[in-house]
């Protein structure tokens, strides 16, 4: 007898689904039997990111999935409504959302270009603003809703911020929207949590931030991915939490980290603690 797929009739919005975590969490609830909406802007593969959100949508159709890829900018409000439409015209509702896409430069103060400075609030805080916005409506009507931000613990660590406040400024902006739509979503019975990593992910972002390979000190996204599935399925509806994926897992049991690392041999480092 063929196992229940536990998110079976569930349907899931990742946003920066195109490869990286964003496609291991969305490979996760496809195999747990949900319909998935990949949203990314990456309709053609390039020399630093291989892989579009057609790409992944076939990879997890060939693995037995549902997985409809829509191309989307969430920085602009049409495209972003565009997509919620799309989505739940193809199936109907949506329960889920994660909102993992991000613009990084560690540039500091002084050095980095306003220009960056504004893409990342435009994509980071403004964007997972603006797609969880769209999708309310349609969360208040699932009986399971969650919104996943991949945002850090609220923390006054001065390595939290060392060299690079503009980024900083961004992902503890996407924290505050965690912070504040767990009471403000609250009473229509939705979840907010913001996951993230314990230690370096290996990303297509990873690679590109420097010129050291730091992959084999790095864990795979899949272990983000495993987590983001297990907050989903947990019974008691956590909210409200700034949730690191070790931790999750760590509470359900796992203690073979190895399976996640890039290299067994090599010690990740630490991204935080």
């Amino acid at each position: 007898m063929t196992a229940s797929k536990r998110l079976a009739g569930r349907t899931a919005i990742v946003v920066g689904s195109s490869r990286g975590i964003g496609f291991s969490v969305a490979q996760n609830f496809a195999a747990e039997g949900a319909n998935v909406a990949l949203l990314a802007k990456t309709g053609k593969s390039d020399s630093r990111r291989q892989g579009t959100i057609f790409d992944a949508a076939d990879r997890i159709a060939a693995s037995g999935g549902i997985a409809l890829p829509l191309m989307a900018d969430i920085r602009d409000e049409g495209s972003v409504a565009r997509a919620v439409d799309a989505t739940v015209s193809e199936f109907g509702g949506i329960d889920i959302v994660v909102n993992n896409a991000s613009a990084i430069d560690l540039t500091d103060t002084a050095s980095i270009p306003i220009s960056r400075f504004d893409l990342m609030h435009h994509v980071n805080v403004r964007g997972t603003f603006v797609m969880t916005q769209a999708c309310l409506p349609h969360l208040v009507k699932s009986d399971a809703a969650h919104v996943i931000v991949m945002a850090p613990p609220l923390s006054r660590m001065e390595r939290i911020f060392l060299s690079h406040v503009p980024y900083s400024l961004t992902k503890f902006g996407m924290s505050l929207c965690v912070l504040g739509w767990h009471h403000e979503f609250g009473k229509h019975g939705i979840c907010v949590n913001a996951l993230w990593p314990r230690t370096l992910i290996a990303t297509a972002a990873l690679r590109m931030l420097s010129s050291e390979d730091l992959s084999r000190h790095a864990r795979k996204p899949e272990i983000v991915a495993a987590a983001a599935l297990e907050i989903v399925l947990d019974s008691t509806r956590p909210s409200g939490h700034f949730l690191i994926d070790e931790d999750v897992l760590r509470a359900r049991g796992v203690t073979d980290f190895e399976q996640y690392a890039v290299d067994p041999l090599s010690d990740p480092i630490v991204d935080y603690t």
